[in-house]
């Protein structure tokens, strides 16, 4: 489990192809290893991953075909955002998360929110069709694996609001119109929505 917060930047400086799938290499920047172990889980923008090698500043992860065809970020030079799985001491700061993307959204604006003193930005993202209806105004929602609060929702299209620090901490203040983000939905929303399926 993972909470939305990033702990860090890395950025992908290998990627081969594999029997079924790819390994990649991830510089892991300012995140903390000292406790990580190989067999370990960390989210690599919000896709819960294997660690199967490391060095003193690189992870090692194995990408499944299935997790590269329902995911996006994982390409040579990408950065991403970091995490490691939620430990039962640790503060709840963002949502609970599973790093189990539903799936890949299109980006249809990133602009300045006119009149903020503060320098927020809105984002924009359109999401496929079966996972717009488990996001909802003032829910949860994670994009590339950052906890954040959906402010409106138009059919598939929702927004949020970014303060500078998530800008300056995470990989989304690069975002423009027509990039691929992962996304992954509340997991009570998930759930309710099961639960009205089976009972209709």
């Amino acid at each position: 489990m993972f909470t939305g917060i990033v702990q860090a930047v890395g950025e992908v400086t290998a990627s081969a192809a594999a029997a079924d799938g790819a390994r990649i290499d991830v510089a892991s920047g300012a995140l903390p290893l000292a406790d990580v172990r190989i067999g370990d889980s960390v989210a690599v923008s919000g896709c819960c991953l294997t660690v199967v090698a490391m060095t003193a500043a690189t992870l090692s992860f194995d990408v499944s075909a299935e997790t590269l065809r329902c995911t996006t970020g994982f390409a040579l030079g990408r950065r991403v955002n970091l995490e490691l799985a939620l430990r039962l001491a640790d503060r709840l700061g963002g949502h609970l998360m599973s790093g189990h993307v539903d799936g890949v959204g299109t980006v249809t604006a990133m602009a300045a929110v006119a009149g903020d003193p503060y320098g927020s930005w809105r984002l924009a993202v359109d999401a496929p069709a079966p996972l717009a209806r488990l996001i909802a105004a003032k829910g949860s929602i994670a994009v590339d694996g950052v906890s954040l609060t959906v402010n409106d929702v138009r059919g598939g299209n929702f927004a949020v609001n970014l303060i500078p620090h998530t800008l300056a901490a995470t990989t989304l203040g690069v975002l423009t119109a027509g990039a691929a983000v992962n996304l992954e939905a509340d997991l009570v929303a998930r759930y309710v929505a099961r639960l009205h399926d089976v009972e209709r």
